[in-house]
């Protein structure tokens, strides 16, 4: 009966595919799961139901796309460990006179690294930078932040390991076909849409908003706002505010107090200190700290430790809250964040604004940064805070070297051997990782923890989920209700499919934009009569096309914080950088590959 079962022209198996996409779509879109579960979940319901079987269930983990994907992150380890992307950095930037050469400066180096290494971290490595550069020349960092972002992403599409959903494209038509894709495919198109996209930032530049950078609300020392506490030892207890110094200091003041839940207004310095006082000092940053360290007071989050625990905080650290991190909607106040991490919370900036309230009662957003006192051996890089806060500085300072040059030798190895066929992509991989751990350029432990996991997750499952839409026929049918509404011209039904593909990416992974839109735009040049091949490198350019909105890519998400941007930021400029690079990446494919019928 069920085998029988039949709407709207898709059998049952295909509708339990179809409904499987839509809630990954609405729970990525509306809740904060981690993607990879979501994917899991995906594939299980697809196993259980038996719209797949063990075999085609697990096949993504043993894709060759996948597996190469997993052993350049031991690659790009080795890169960032040995301080090639710092060296390159160092010597690229230099002094432009303008905007358009600082643009141009920026775009180029950001692009040429993201085709080799990880977008993410390549963009993580310039945020920093880039703020620092800004303040060089005097020129607002959020007016290039964005380029920054969209340079990693356009550079990203030039090499077949540049971006995930290249990798996923090309492993998939090597599995359908039986031949692999040249790692330089999509470089001429990727270096025309860079190109086209550095002339449009460059002319669209009254687009980018002027903001300040959030740490800018951080400069005036004047302008931090710290929340204090009595511990029960504390020897004033008994005394008045005034009695023990501590209403008036220097270049500061006392903006509010409470005893336990009662808070006194107005304040005056003959209120007694009673163990629990929480104080909010506004003032000079270092006088504060220094009158807390004096009087014995300390982080308002703890409540029975002595001062000798304020000898740690020795270091300023800035941070943003990143998207999905589970402190938004929340004040530190509620939580045990500061515990949690020995730090403790100084000030809170939104949109390059200080917020004037108590820190710790600060209802927190996606964006905000925070000013954190920390000790001298705090970490930044713990899985605690990875999925909190992304902090403007990294820990991981390496030394550059002889190292340097033996794993850039390593890298630039590994993309010729793959780009003039002398063996496949997954065999140079696995050749440059063996590198990278022979010459020490990594330690093995560094190489583990640099797999992303959860991304390889998202990648396997994404292969499974482009499978089934191909089996039950979804991809096929979809290709036929495109062909009817755009006919047989196969350049509007490539713009067609590239156009939602963009549209799609804006909102969930461009990884599993490209597996889910894969078997669609196959079967759609197939159906027309045309080698695929020119359709796909469309796809691939269309998928990593996204500038409208922060969620749209990590990288954006990397630069919102410290652009201190707003989530219409992006579409004001993104929208129009979609369009211009539709058309720039349809015209560009039509004219390197062209068209050509199936015999």
């Amino acid at each position: 009966m069920i085998e029988n079962f039949e709407l709207l022209g898709f059998n049952f198996h295909a509708w339990i595919t179809i409904l499987t996409v839509l809630s990954m779509f609405t729970v990525m879109l509306f809740t904060k799961l981690r993607s990879d579960l979501v994917f899991l979940f995906a594939v299980a319901i697809l196993f259980v139901t038996g719209v797949l079987d063990a075999k085609e269930a697990f096949s993504g983990i043993s894709s060759p796309a996948v597996i190469t994907i997993g052993v350049l992150f031991v690659v790009v380890s080795g890169l960032t460990h040995t301080g090639v992307l710092q060296y390159i950095t160092k010597y690229l930037l230099g002094q432009p006179d303008s905007y358009a050469k600082a643009v141009t400066r920026l775009m180029l180096p950001v692009a040429l690294l993201s085709s080799f290494l990880s977008n993410t971290t390549v963009v993580a490595l310039f945020v920093n930078i880039v703020k620092m550069w800004a303040k060089k020349l005097n020129i607002s960092p959020s007016k290039l932040l964005i380029p920054l972002s969209y340079a990693s992403g356009m550079g990203g599409v030039c090499t077949l390991f540049g971006t995930p959903p290249n990798m996923i494209i090309s492993g998939l038509y090597a599995d359908k076909t039986g031949h692999a894709m040249n790692v330089l495919a999509t470089t001429i198109p990727g270096l025309f849409c860079l190109a086209v996209g550095i002339l449009s930032v460059i002319a669209m530049r009254r687009l980018l908003p002027d903001r300040k950078a959030p740490e800018s609300a951080f400069e005036s020392t004047g302008e931090y706002t710290v929340e204090l506490q009595v511990p029960s030892d504390n020897p004033y207890i008994g005394m008045t505010l005034g009695e023990a110094g501590i209403y008036h200091i220097k270049s500061g003041s006392l903006i509010k107090m409470y005893h336990f839940d009662d808070i006194p207004n107005p304040i005056s310095e003959d209120e007694p200190i009673m163990g629990g006082d929480h104080y909010v000092y506004a003032g000079q940053i270092d006088e504060i700290i220094k009158m807390a360290y004096d009087h014995q007071l300390v982080s308002a989050d703890h409540h029975v430790f002595n001062t000798s625990e304020l000898d740690k905080y020795t270091k300023l650290r800035t941070a943003y809250v990143s998207f999905g991190s589970e402190l938004i909607g929340k004040t530190i106040g509620d939580s045990t964040f500061e515990k949690d991490n020995d730090v403790m919370l100084a000030a809170v900036s939104r949109s390059g604004e200080r917020i004037k309230e108590a820190p710790r009662e600060v209802v927190l957003q996606a964006g905000d940064t925070l000013l954190l006192l920390c000790p001298s051996n705090f970490k930044t890089n713990t899985p605690a805070l990875s999925n909190k806060l992304h902090f403007f500085d990294s820990d991981d300072i390496p030394n550059i070297g002889y190292g340097t040059i033996i794993s850039s030798v390593i890298m630039i190895a590994m993309v010729v051997l793959s780009a003039l066929n002398v063996m496949p992509l997954l065999q140079c991989a696995f050749l440059a990782a063996m590198g990278m751990l022979i010459f020490r350029c990594c330690t093995p432990d560094q190489a583990m923890k640099s797999i992303n996991w959860d991304i390889l997750i998202v990648f396997a499952a994404s292969v499974v989920l482009g499978l089934s839409i191909q089996k039950t026929g979804i991809a096929e049918r979809l290709a036929t209700g495109i062909l009817d509404v755009c006919g047989t011209n196969p350049i509007v039904v490539m713009t067609a499919i590239c156009l939602v593909g963009t549209f799609i990416t804006e909102f969930i992974s461009n990884t599993a934009a490209g597996a889910m839109f894969f078997p669609i735009m196959y079967q759609a040049a197939e159906k027309l009569g045309y080698d695929p091949f020119p359709f796909l490198i469309a796809l691939m350019v269309s998928v990593s096309s996204s500038f409208a909105t922060p969620i749209g890519s990590p990288t954006h998400m990397l630069v919102y914080g410290p652009g201190g941007y707003r989530f219409s930021d992006f579409m004001r400029i993104g929208l129009l950088m979609n369009i211009i690079i539709l058309v720039a990446n349809i015209f560009i494919v039509n004219i390197v590959f062209p068209l050509t019928p199936l015999p």
